[in-house]
């Protein structure tokens, strides 16, 4: 059987910690910072886990992770 191919685009964004599950940055920390407070962007700053919910189509996604 030939080997799966990761996709890339899912390869940069997600991590995977020692238990297995699945680290993801979080969203909204790219532009239009002026109007958003210092306590919502230092929050957007922490990695976080993904949601159980969508880790089996991520899975998918990261054969090998």
């Amino acid at each position: 059987m030939p080997k799966i191919k990761t996709k890339r685009a899912a390869a940069k964004r997600f991590k995977s910690t020692g238990t297995g599950k699945l680290k993801r940055n979080k969203a909204y920390k790219s532009h239009i910072l002026t109007k958003k407070s210092t306590k919502r962007k230092r929050n957007l700053r922490k990695a976080t886990l993904a949601d159980p919910t969508n880790v089996k189509s991520m899975k998918k996604l990261l054969p090998y992770l």
